[in-house]
């Protein structure tokens, strides 16, 4: 008789921003990767937002989602921001009960939360319905949807030592250090193929800038402000985002023949990020959660320009402590201007040693093998025996 193929089931919460749902994206693949070498089987179920970014993602991965009620929490004073988060707030109560009946209903071997204000109603569902809980933060301090889910966590896993501090003392003996979950293939990067693809010189520095998805204001304005200095000691890979690229394109246009070809503006880089990296030398771009793992799993040195204000000064943080550790150069508030830009970045394009030693103190910090201690922990606390 054929044996019942086994079957891990796996609710996830957490999204609204990618620094929320990529991780949990790549955690779900790691899980998937870990089970399918020992026969069994992966059933998740995303919980979270249909405005959020993770209904989209679920839905682009073949992963069955279900809404549910969230609210959140604006930091802002302002009275038109009390008034949407006094809104918001009696959301939640519903949410929760939501997502307990669908729990209790479904009975997920385990849980798995990486933060963002939709992860709260599951999370508390989970202890409610008493399926364990594995609880995952990406940033340096702990997001205010963590601080409350620490506490009822079964596991609680952080990207950075430091993050300890921020977590209640009663669950500190919980608390594993995993680092964040990057794609995989962003280590696998070919650098001459990179170089290939944007067409690219051989034997000129790559500076590689950018301010994410939707590309960022200030980087781009301060990149313009030095463009031609820059541009006289390296080439520059710049995704300015895509409603920055006309601006980007007029400024190459009005460049010297010679320093325009050595400038590379565009929207966004859409295939082979990890052959971007392999061949940059040097990083000018913002400190997000996201960036961070993947700068310090590659070893890349960096020119980091932190937005403020964030939830608890979250990028500024990020940003201090890498330059703490000399991985990286931090420009924070009003050190950040085209002058210091350029202070900043043509000795380290002049010095590769220097370079060298940053990148190499980013890779101390790094965690490559995140995914994969995380979807450890996940798998241990889902009761399926090794």
């Amino acid at each position: 008789m054929t044996p019942k193929p086994r079957t891990l089931r796996l609710a996830v919460a957490g999204g609204g921003t990618g620094g929320h749902t990529y991780p949990a994206l790549t955690t779900i693949t790691a899980v998937r990767e870990q089970l399918a070498t020992r026969s069994i089987a992966l059933d998740v179920t995303w919980y979270g937002t249909t405005a959020g970014l993770e209904s989209k993602v679920a839905a682009q991965n073949g992963i069955a989602f279900r809404p549910l009620a969230a609210g959140k929490v604006r930091r802002s004073l302002k009275p038109a921001a009390l008034a949407r988060t006094a809104v918001d707030l009696l959301k939640v109560p519903f949410g929760i009960a939501q997502a307990a009946v669908s729990l209790a209903r479904h009975r997920p071997d385990v849980v798995l939360s990486t933060g963002g204000y939709v992860a709260v109603p599951v999370g508390l569902a989970a202890a409610l319905t008493r399926r364990p809980l594995v609880m995952h933060e990406q940033i340096t301090t702990l997001g205010l949807a963590n601080r409350l889910l620490a506490r009822v966590a079964t596991a609680v896993a952080v990207s950075h030592p430091s993050s300890r501090a921020d977590l209640p003392a009663r669950a500190h003996h919980r608390v594993t250090v995993t680092g964040n979950p990057i794609r995989p293939a962003l280590l696998a990067g070919d650098a001459e193929r990179g170089r290939t693809q944007h067409q690219l010189q051989d034997a000129l520095a790559l500076v590689y800038v950018t301010g994410g998805a939707q590309g960022s204001a200030q980087i781009n304005r301060l990149v313009a402000e030095v463009l031609p200095e820059l541009l006289e000691h390296c080439q520059i890979l710049h995704q300015t985002g895509p409603d920055h690229l006309t601006t980007a394109t007029q400024r190459a246009a009005s460049l010297p023949p010679a320093l325009a070809e050595r400038y590379h503006p565009l929207p966004y880089v859409t295939d082979h990020l990890e052959d971007v990296y392999a061949a940059a030398d040097l990083v000018i771009g913002r400190a997000g959660a996201g960036t961070l793992a993947e700068l310090t799993a590659l070893g890349k040195p960096s020119v980091l320009i932190p937005l403020v204000p964030t939830a608890g000064h979250e990028q500024q943080r990020n940003a201090e402590t890498l330059a703490d550790q000399g991985a990286a150069v931090a420009l924070v508030g009003d050190q950040a201007t085209g002058p210091r830009l350029l202070e900043s970045v043509l000795p380290l394009l002049k010095d590769p040693v220097r370079r060298n030693d940053m990148a190499a103190q980013a890779r101390a910090m790094g965690r490559p093998d995140a995914a994969r201690q995380l979807a450890d922990l996940v798998i241990r606390h889902s009761g399926i025996k090794q």
